[in-house]
């Protein structure tokens, strides 16, 4: 264990009336927002933690949540499919379009597109400039649980609930690999490398794996039990040494990506940390601060210090 790693629990923010499902960048003077079960959408200062205020509220529990900084746009995924358009500058815009026939698990933003991954097995691509769906791919006949973009590759990672890690190519929008039983059960969470020469995953079997990127078919070429219960998300550090892994078992672990051995365990009691499954993680740009948010609905900032 790197002796100099330090994480503590610094404040834990409350407000949520519901489990909190997603995190994601906010506009300015926020430094992230965060979403959930209660549909609110509220923005957060890092230096001001008591401080967050409702940007947008929905009719719906709320999945995924996406800025858009080129259009000061927030995007909210909801429980039954349904994308909401929230135009902060223009509040009179904001809308909710349905395309998807369940849930919208995960947005991503690739240039002038997002691609929404659906309850209903289906990957779609948004237009930004006119706010509609052009086009769609079906991947699966259960639901799309995870999105991870590389730009180095061009790619797509998408995790379904039938086991799978599909590759799809954002330009041409086709599947160039399938890693069929890539875990035991859901495919939960995906990562790629700083370079994009490794994918991280993560699922409902609490299994942590990496799998090698070369030309040629993706191979694995790690796996840890990793968690007691489902592993809920992964966030690569910014610096790309550190990936932290989220938990149903309540707990938040840091591994270093130089050799994949665990550098730090979070826990309940000992660290002041969640009470319930932790559902999303978020690290600030500089890499000091890592944000996670959970079941007890509460977030929690942690200092991190190498």
């Amino acid at each position: 264990m790197p002796p100099s790693l330090q994480v503590s629990a610094l404040h834990r923010l409350t407000g949520h009336n519901g489990a909190v499902y997603a995190i994601a960048d906010a506009p300015a003077p926020f430094d992230f927002c965060s979403a959930g079960g209660d549909g609110w959408l509220v923005g957060w200062q890092l230096a001001k933690p008591e401080q967050g205020r409702l940007l947008a509220k929905v009719e719906a529990k709320i999945f995924s949540i996406l800025y858009i900084k080129e259009q000061n746009l927030l995007l909210a995924g909801d429980m039954n499919g349904g994308l909401h358009w929230i135009y902060l500058d223009e509040p009179a815009r904001t809308r909710g379009l349905a395309f998807h026939t369940k849930g919208i698990f995960d947005l991503v933003q690739v240039g002038d597109s997002v691609f929404s991954a659906g309850g209903d097995g289906k990957l779609a691509r948004w237009d930004l400039a006119s706010g509609r769906c052009v086009e769609s791919l079906t991947l699966s006949q259960q639901s799309l649980r995870c999105l991870a973009y590389s730009p180095y590759r061009d790619e797509l990672a998408v995790g379904t609930s039938d086991k799978q890690i599909h590759l799809v190519d954002s330009l041409n929008f086709g599947v160039k690999y399938s890693i069929p039983h890539a875990h035991e059960n859901s495919v939960f969470t995906l990562a790629y490398s700083q370079e994009s020469y490794t994918l991280y995953s993560g699922g409902r079997d609490a299994l942590l794996r990496s799998w090698a990127l070369p030309i040629g078919v993706p191979a694995m070429i790690f796996s840890e039990p990793a968690h007691w219960y489902t592993l809920n998300h992964l966030a690569l550090h910014p610096n790309g040494r550190w990936l932290a892994s989220a938990s149903r078992d309540k707990t938040i672990k840091i591994w270093d990506t130089e050799n994949m051995t665990l550098a730090k365990v979070l826990e309940t009691v000992r660290d002041k940390g969640h009470i319930n499954s932790v559902n999303r993680l978020w690290w600030s740009p500089d890499g000091h601060t890592l944000i996670s948010a959970g079941d007890d609905r509460s977030l929690i900032q942690w200092a991190f210090a190498e």
